[in-house]
This record gives C-alpha cells, structure tokens and sequence, in this order.
C-alpha cells in the first residue's frame, strides 16, 4: 500500500511517498481503506520536532482518517465490511498513521461516519471536533447564556468551536484577520469579530461585554496570545488553551480575577493508554454525527490534495491562516 512516511525530521520535504505491506488484521481489529486523511497542525510539528512515542520514526503522520471497512477480525462484533467510519487515532509515530491506503484498528476506536457527511469533511472532522468538544463542554463546562471567546475563529478547532458554543446556547466573539474571515465566523453563528490585526482585544471584548469580560475564553493560538486574553476574561471565568502557555506566565492577574484555566490534548488517551477516555471521545463523535445529520453542525475543508502532495499541506499550514481543514484525498 502506499503511504507517505518521514525517516527523519525537518522541513516539508522530508515527507516522502513509500511502499507498505498491507496491515494483517487481528481477531478484534478493522480493516479501513481510508478514503481520505485530514492534516492537522499537530502533524508539521511531529514532522518537525519528532514522534511523540519512543523509536517512533520511520513514521505515517495523520491523526484523522475516513474510509470504508474492508475486512473485520473473527471477534469483531461492532462492523462489517461496507461500513462507513471516520475516527482519530495514530500519527504519533511508527507506521500507524492515516497518509496511507490502509489502517487496521480495534473495532471501539472507529465510529459511524455521519451519514450526510462525504468522506472529505468526515477526514477533517474528529480531531477537531474532539479539541473543541473538551475544552468547551469538558473543561470549561459551557452553560447557556454564557459570552465565549473563541480565538482563530475560522481555523480548524476555531471554526468548529464556535458552532459548538452556539448549539450549548453561548453568545460566541471570535478574533480574525480579515473581512472575508469575518464574514465566514458570522456565518457559523459568532456574533461578534474582532479583527486582531486592527483593534485591541481587551477593548473589544470590553465594549462587546459591557465591561464585564467573557464567561469563557479558549486559545487556540498560544502563549503570547494566552498571556494577553487574561485580562479580557470575567472574574470567576474560564480560560482553556489547547497549548503550551509556555514556562515564563504571569498568572497574578488570573489569580486576581479567579480564573479556572484548563489544559486541553485530545491526544492524552492515545499517549497515556487511556480507555474509558477513549470511549468517552468515542460519544462524543457520536453526538457530533447526530448534530451534523441533524443540520446543525458543519466542517468546512478549504482545499484537498492528492496523498503524494501531502508537503504542499504541510507548507500551507504553516504559512498561517488557512481557513477550516485541509484533507489528503487517497481514493
């Protein structure tokens, strides 16, 4: 089968288009033929830093994977070949990753893939999905009524989170870089934009809040942006980042202020072998499906590439602003 692996770190190059056997399947495992790959920011990372398990390289990057069973272990009880899945796991390191034809799986990691979702948007989805879904409902414990902060609002957890937010009954402000992405973040449901290249963040979400702050922030962004929403958060609020705050944070403000701040990986269940976490994020695919059959619930892929052009999304991505996901096509 083809993949496209990394035996060693460093720019985009280094992803290069190999020849794997076809994974053997075991008595409680799945056979995907994956129809399509999402590309997540977590990927360039690996790609650049390394593996995130030990002796992980050579490595198939890809977290997010779509695409039909194939073929079903002698216990398997969940699936049967023709099903249609969608899931995240693997692209951590070593050979189970989802840049390839092929991923065998134990049958409680996949999920029913959405039945109005094509493959495309289903590939882009879980990770996403997942990051938003914890930081919004797990960790910050989102109520009806609440003013939410989502930053990067048209990015991939962004452009998710702040349809989540509106489901849960927030009023949602995100920040943006431009009109077009204004108009996109509107359009989700985000009743507020700031522009963060042309106005000042405390000031706009003061102005928005009447003074106040929000009820819940989330960074999606990083450090410096962590350290500047602090004081744009209520007092008693929530402030979560999906990020490394980084080790030089001045919290006394946030400690001014109460602030609950929260720490969000979706891939701790994978890393630390965690199943009851696992079958939690299982649900929480599963209510997502139920959302974006139910209309309420889109995921928007900017733009597709062929397997063997998976660089070129690594460039993109770290250009900066790419808008919604982008997905390796493998059909």
């Amino acid at each position: 089968m083809k993949v496209i692996e990394i035996r060693e770190t460093g720019g985009p190059e280094v992803l290069q288009l190999a020849e794997y056997p076809e994974p053997a399947v075991g008595a409680e495992e799945v056979l995907v033929r994956l129809k399509a790959a999402g590309v997540n920011p977590v990927d360039t990372k690996i790609r650049r830093r390394g593996p995130l398990i030990p002796n992980g390289l050579p490595a198939v990057l890809g977290c997010d994977g779509a695409g039909v069973v194939e073929a079903v272990g002698s216990a398997v009880t969940r699936f049967r070949p023709g099903d249609e899945v969608w899931f995240c796991a693997g692209g951590l390191g070593g050979p189970a990753g989802n840049y390839g034809e092929y991923r065998v799986l134990h049958q409680d990691i996949p999920q029913p893939k959405p039945r109005t979702l094509g493959m495309i948007e289903a590939a882009a989805a879980p990770l996403v999905l997942l990051t938003a879904w914890e930081s919004l409902y797990d960790r910050a414990r989102i109520q009806p009524g609440q003013r939410v902060l989502i930053h990067a609002g048209a990015g991939g957890v962004g452009h998710v989170a702040i349809q989540l937010a509106r489901l849960a009954g927030a009023r949602v402000c995100t920040t943006v870089s431009s009109p077009e992405k204004a108009a996109f973040a509107h359009a989700l449901g985000a009743e507020f934009c700031i522009n963060y290249r042309e106005e000042d963040l405390v000031e706009a979400v003061m102005d928005w809040t009447g003074g106040e702050g929000v009820d819940i922030a989330l960074d999606t962004v990083g450090p410096e942006v962590f350290r500047r929403t602090i004081p744009a958060v209520a007092h008693y609020g929530d402030l979560v980042t999906i990020l490394d705050p980084g080790p030089q944070l001045d919290l006394a403000e946030a400690r001014m202020r109460n602030l609950r701040i929260s720490l969000e990986l979706m891939l701790t269940p994978m890393l630390r072998n965690l199943p009851k976490a696992r079958a939690h994020q299982g649900e929480i695919l599963n209510r997502c499906a139920e959302s974006i059959d139910h209309g309420e619930l889109r995921i928007h892929v900017s733009q597709t590439f062929p397997l063997a052009e998976a660089a070129a999304t690594h460039r993109l991505i770290e250009e900066g602003h790419v808008t919604g996901k982008m997905v390796l096509i493998l059909d």
